[in-house]
């Protein structure tokens, strides 16, 4: 499909997600100070005085085209039913220093920004596709956490440390996962590793004991569609679900425990640390009201477990429909932040996630607040002090979220003009939608297929989140991202 201007869609999205991340306060390119310093790197951290781990059958498993490798996993039986899982994390603070130009424009940008077209990453691809990536048969540096687990899945044990390590399958979710259900053979890269086979099931199999701990406490199921833009060369032919799966859960679990642990750590060496962090809902009563409409009482105040129970039971009633309400909820349980949390301090929890200790840690690659937590393990490891101040630390947290922030709407406007590019010829046709935001700003739903989000431009009075209605395609602005829709 071509744009009405004649160039190629992707060409037209890269020159929009490009002015939107300027709009934004976010820098698309790298500065000439930070391209000198690039050319000077040569090569990857050395191991200095790591312990070399370089024998463990390590593994990562991500996306099918992700370059920027931030963790390995790999677990060992150990007695009495005890199971020894470890995360390595890229060491990221060893290339990147503090102060550099490089650093600079990571921390300005805070993120990596993931359009519908391409990816401007937070730091150069020299660096996270290669250098600072853990890529299959290289030795890279790392962080790691090593946990203990008893029989029931409860941490016995933890420990963190440098060491040496070595990428012996790269894997993807996708395939992964059909492998783990039996939907699909084993991926060739597990075969080719000795054991490799048994490892992933015994994660598998204790990363499940966990998730069953966490949702027990009141973390919540949930499950959104994200629609990932579908190219065929420059030419956009579609829009593809990206749903979750075991896979993907596995390593959501595994980051969960590790940024646990960090989070841990810092605390028990009166450090510093900087949390991610969901509040207490604030429009409860809304989640309130739209449990009640499907015929299940909440308490009046917020209750994690409480609202677990209605999840779990509301997917099994109506599958199809359960991402619909999934994404009700988490419009209305409010967005994560970044807060400081100084030695003997009781910074608020992740309400959806039901832990009270949760940091960011485990992708220094893409994300800024990793690259922070690094330098402050490595600083408490070193028997240093914080290389943070106070005031510098709370500063950084509030732009990391503001910046990420504007990431995911650049994020969002680039993916609205794709999908006003799919919709373009197909003004006049009627959709089923869902009501995803209601406010005196405007009213916004979700197409049930294609999976895009619109504008209400008539119609829209009483509506609320969660409310289905069918809607109108009324026009589409491609540089703008703009899809009107009206109620029918």
């Amino acid at each position: 499909m071509t744009n009405p201007i004649g160039s190629p869609p992707r060409t037209v999205l890269q020159r929009i997600a490009r002015r939107v991340m300027v709009e934004r306060g976010l820098e698309p390119d790298y500065s000439p100070a930070a391209l000198a310093e690039l050319a000077a790197i040569h090569g990857p951290a050395p191991a200095g005085s790591a312990r070399d781990l370089r024998h463990l059958r390590w593994c990562s498993i991500d996306n099918d085209d992700s370059r920027d490798l931030d963790q390995l996993s790999v677990a060992e039986a150990l007695p009495d039913n005890k199971t020894r899982l470890l995360v390595a994390i890229a060491d990221v603070a060893a290339v990147v220093r503090p102060g550099s130009a490089l650093d600079g424009h990571a921390r300005h940008n805070t993120t990596s920004v993931y359009t519908a077209a391409e990816i401007y990453p937070m730091l150069p691809e020299k660096l996270s596709t290669d250098l600072t990536s853990l890529n299959p048969d290289r030795d890279r540096r790392a962080v790691v956490v090593d946990m203990v687990f008893d029989a029931a899945g409860g941490l016995a044990s933890s420990d963190l440390y440098e060491a040496l390590v070595r990428n012996r399958a790269k894997l993807a979710y996708n395939s992964v996962a059909a492998w783990f259900t039996g939907e699909g053979p084993m991926p060739p890269a597990i075969g080719a590793v000795p054991g490799l086979d048994e490892n992933l099931r015994l994660q598998l199999k204790v990363t499940q004991q966990l998730r069953l701990q966490r949702h027990a406490q009141g973390a919540l199921t949930l499950e959104t569609i994200h629609a990932r833009p579908v190219f065929a060369g420059a030419e956009l032919t579609g829009l593809e679900a990206d749903t979750k799966n075991a896979a993907k859960e596995l390593i959501e679990d595994l980051m969960v425990a590790a940024n646990g642990v960090t989070a841990r750590f810092l605390a028990a060496h009166r450090f510093p640390s900087v949390r991610r962090i969901v509040r207490t809902p604030e429009h409860w009563d809304r989640i309130v009201e739209l449990a009640a409409t499907r015929g299940a009482a909440l308490p009046a105040e917020p209750d994690g477990v409480a609202l677990e129970k209605f999840l779990v039971a509301a997917r099994a009633a109506d599958p199809v429909r359960f991402p619909d309400l999934s994404l009700s909820v988490i419009k209305l349980l409010g967005a994560g932040e970044y807060v400081v949390e100084q030695p003997g301090g009781h910074a608020p929890g992740h309400f959806g996630l039901a832990v009270r200790h949760y940091s960011h840690s485990t992708a220094p690659n893409r994300r800024y607040p990793d690259v922070i937590t690094q330098r402050l393990l490595q600083a408490a490891l070193a028997g240093q002090p914080p290389p943070f101040r106070h005031e510098e630390l709370t500063a950084l947290a509030l732009h990391c979220t503001e910046q990420e922030d504007a990431a995911k709407k650049v994020e969002r406007q680039v993916g609205k003009s794709a999908a006003a590019m799919l919709l373009a010829r197909r003004v006049g046709v009627v959709f089923d939608a869902m009501v995803t935001g209601a406010a005196d700003k405007g009213t916004w739903v979700r197409l049930m297929h294609p999976p895009v989000e619109g504008k209400l431009v008539g119609g829209f009075a009483g509506l609320r989140v969660g409310d289905h209605l069918r809607v109108r395609l009324v026009r589409t602005d491609i540089e703008r991202g703009f899809i009107d829709l009206a109620a029918v």
